[in-house]
């Protein structure tokens, strides 16, 4: 019996090995995707900065699905009329605004050169105030999915965590409120 329970014990540990193998291959996979973003067009770089609009109070599949019915042009050519009427068809709640904030980031189409020049928390500082649509969270997913390592994504839910394990002394009442310069 004893024997058994040390195979067991010994089984269990080995799946554990596997899972932890398996996950930190998916992540090195996602790693190397995301820095190979930095080689891709201004074009699909405001792709992802649209994909990240329409993330912010939706599921990352909704914005998926939108991602790749317009394609990056059209992010670019579709007037607001039709990125609203494309938003809504895949069933996203705020297609109104959306289309309006995307439509508002065609100024920002050579996104990719505009933020080569900052350092990563400039970068993220620069879209906040000039992307309607992007807040703090946004930014970081933009910024870490086109290649940025050095930026933490921080939500909610991570700022309760940081504070019930006394990583920072309280939770701020908004995401704007917490100290994120270098």
């Amino acid at each position: 019996m004893f024997r058994g329970i040390i195979r067991i014990m010994k089984l269990i540990d080995e799946i554990k090995k596997l899972r932890e193998t398996k996950v930190k291959g998916i992540i090195k996979t996602r790693l190397k995707e995301f820095e190979s973003f930095g080689k891709k067009s201004n074009k699909e770089w405001f792709s992802e900065l649209c994909f990240c609009i329409l993330t912010a109070n939706s599921r990352a599949k909704t914005a998926i699905n939108i991602q790749n019915e317009l394609k990056p042009t059209g992010f670019i050519d579709k007037n607001q009329i039709e990125l609203s009427e494309a938003i809504k068809r895949n069933k996203h709640r705020f297609y109104n605004n959306k289309a309006k904030f995307i439509c508002s980031a065609r100024k920002h189409i050579n996104i990719k050169d505009k933020l080569k020049k900052f350092n990563e928390t400039n970068a993220r500082e620069w879209l906040v105030n000039n992307v309607k649509g992007i807040g703090y969270k946004e930014a970081s997913h933009f910024l870490r999915n086109t290649g940025s390592k050095n930026i933490a994504i921080l939500d909610r839910h991570i700022l309760s965590l940081m504070a019930e394990n006394n990583f920072i002394k309280e939770k701020p009442k908004s995401l704007r409120a917490y100290p994120y310069r270098e």
